[in-house]
């Protein structure tokens, strides 16, 4: 099943489907979830994917599949939200989450793909101080700097 989606995954790249699906592209009946979820997901994390994809096949293939083809392209790839607030709703949760460093890393990386300013990024896990406490909230900005250094982005006061 894996060796199927890999294949899946070529025809996606080769048939040149992004993360600017339209709407109606993306939603419309009988398109295939994993390749909207491919392009939601490569939009995010741009070459993460496969490596997702990869840390994951010989422990537990499946959990990808469910990743990308209802996280991503079930959720992630409606169209009611845009994929900037989407992003920036995704870092809140695993701000407040407080044990998904990576992940919140990743989707960081994410939101900036998805055009948040680093401003945007803070000012939301800043938000997370209220709800999830200071602990929480420090560790995300932590992790936000980390990601910002790699990028060489700087912060707006």
């Amino acid at each position: 099943m894996l060796k199927t989606r890999l294949q899946s995954l070529a025809l996606v790249a080769l048939l040149g489907v992004t993360g600017t699906l339209s709407a109606a592209e993306a939603t419309k009946p009988g398109y295939d979830r994993h390749a909207r979820g491919m392009a939601a997901l490569s939009t995010i994390t741009g070459d993460g994917a496969g490596k997702m994809v990869e840390s994951l096949r010989d422990v537990a293939p499946e959990l990808s599949d469910w990743v990308i083809d209802f996280g991503y392209g079930d959720v992630v790839s409606r169209p009611e939200l845009s994929l900037h607030t989407r992003e920036l709703a995704t870092v809140a949760a695993l701000t407040a989450l407080g044990n998904a460093q990576p992940q919140l890393k990743s989707h960081i990386k994410g939101a900036l793909n998805a055009g948040c300013t680093p401003r945007e990024i803070v000012e939301v896990i800043m938000q997370m101080a209220v709800y999830a406490g200071f602990p929480a909230a420090i560790n995300g900005i932590l992790a936000a700097k980390e990601v910002f250094a790699e990028r060489g982005v700087k912060v707006e006061h």
